[in-house]
This record gives C-alpha cells, sequence and structure tokens, in this order.
C-alpha cells in the first residue's frame, strides 16, 4: 500500500521502481535457466584444440531459457499480486 503523505513525485518512482524490480527477476531468472541449461545435450564431441562441444545449441538452449523463465515470472509475479511476496 502506498503511504499517504506520499508526494506524486515519490509516487512516480515508486511505480518505475516496480517495473524494474520485475524486469530485474526475469532477466535473474533467465540467467539462471540459461545456465542450468547448459550442460545438458552436449555430447561427447569436442574440438581437440579447446575441448569446446561442436555443438552446444545456444540458440535453442536460450530460447528454452526464455520459455522456462517466462513461466516462472508469472509465479513471482502472481506471488507479487497476491501479496504473498513483497518486493
Amino acid at each position: 500500500m502506498a503511504d499517504p503523505n506520499m508526494t506524486a513525485m515519490d509516487l512516480k518512482i515508486a511505480f518505475g521502481l516496480h517495473y524494474v524490480v520485475l524486469f530485474s527477476a526475469y532477466a535473474v531468472l533467465w540467467f539462471l535457466c540459461l545456465f542450468c541449461l547448459l550442460p545438458i545435450g552436449l555430447g561427447s564431441e569436442r574440438d581437440p584444440e579447446t575441448g569446446a562441444p561442436l555443438n552446444p545449441q545456444l540458440g535453442k538452449k536460450a530460447l528454452w531459457a526464455s520459455v522456462i523463465a517466462a513461466v516462472l515470472w508469472v509465479a513471482f509475479y502472481a506471488f507479487v499480486g497476491f501479496g504473498w511476496l513483497e518486493i
């Protein structure tokens, strides 16, 4: 709830920070999902000089990370919306 003593400028700042927190939460969830997905499906084919995987499938993993992070973010947004979690 907003404090009744807040000025209009304070309310604008609080409103903007709400979206910054929500975007930051999505970014953190996306990177967490991506880093969890990186070792999956690498196989044993490696570059002999560097040891890097020949086909890491980064685009596919980034897409999956986006989908999973979106689902987790919706759950986070619901927790905030229902008041079970305060930001």
